[in-house]
């Protein structure tokens, strides 16, 4: 038995107000150890306009917002999976959901694969995430204390291939660090996510950034567990907090026996790099 934790809150354009937020809900955290900490997706610079994030953009494995995620682990002894930074890839960034142990060390990267290009029904209307960010072109899933996870990111919830491909390669619980525009989730969150849950039998870990932003982007929250039944263990709906749950890898393990979804699967997925 572990204990996972998502952080919910309002990311601000500037890093020092971001910092400081999450130092307030780290000091919250539970007692319980090993513990799995996941932070939204852009939690450092949400706000501060796609073309300016290449600025923040930071080499991999050193920067301000790496030392400081970095601490934050060793400090309170947790893992955590920090939502996305933009890091330096060439002419644009990546947006890079970063995992790291306990002791602080960095242990696998996942670049963002599906970038969200589309027009909703919004204040901001559209959206060209692969105007200024690379897109990723590899999938992730890393041994932890509290089982094998997988790493996604927000608009890859729509594509059941990755989530398929993930628990191929021995997913038991999958994390989705998301910024969820407040239209779209309001229609789609919750049942994108407990399908992807019911299809793979893992555990989604889906933090989600909540309330109206610096650029006046609307995101939905709802940051939510939910087991490999389909049911949501444990909620926050809105507001800045903390929502944590304990997972039960030997009930997942005995789901998967009696229902073998995995061994009956007559298809194979097949991952087409980005250009």
């Amino acid at each position: 038995m572990a204990t996972v934790t998502l952080l919910q809150f309002t990311s601000a354009a500037d890093w020092p107000q971001n910092q400081a937020t999450l130092q307030r809900l780290f000091a919250q955290l539970p007692a319980e150890r090993p513990q799995l900490v996941l932070i939204p997706e852009a939690f450092s610079h949400f706000g501060a306009g796609e073309s300016a994030l290449g600025r923040y953009a930071e080499a991999e494995g050193s920067g301000e917002v790496q030392q400081f995620i970095a601490q934050l682990a060793r400090t309170y002894n947790v893992w955590v999976v920090a939502g996305t930074i933009p890091v330096q890839a060439g002419e644009r960034y990546a947006a890079a959901s970063l995992l790291y142990n306990a002791n602080g060390a960095q242990v696998a990267r996942y670049d963002k694969i599906h970038l969200f290009d589309a027009a909703v029904n919004d204040g901001t209307k559209t959206y060209q995430e692969s105007r200024y960010t690379r897109p990723g072109n590899r999938l992730v899933v890393v041994e932890t204390p509290l089982g094998k996870l997988g790493l996604a990111v927000c608009y890859d919830l729509r594509f059941p291939e990755l989530f398929r491909a993930l628990r191929a390669q021995g997913a038991e619980l999958i994390a989705l660090p998301s910024a969820f525009t407040r239209v779209t989730g309001a229609a789609h969150w919750q049942p994108l996510i407990q399908a992807r849950a019911i299809e793979n039998q893992v555990y989604m870990l889906a933090p989600d950034q909540e309330g109206k932003h610096a650029d006046g982007r609307e995101t939905w929250g709802h940051s939510m567990i939910v087991d490999p039944w389909g049911r949501v263990v444990n909620e926050l709906e809105a507001g800045e907090g903390l929502v944590s749950a304990t997972l039960d890898l030997n009930a997942l393990h005995a789901l998967r026996e009696k229902m073998p979804v995995q061994q009956h699967n007559q298809f194979e997925v097949k991952f087409i790099e980005p250009e």
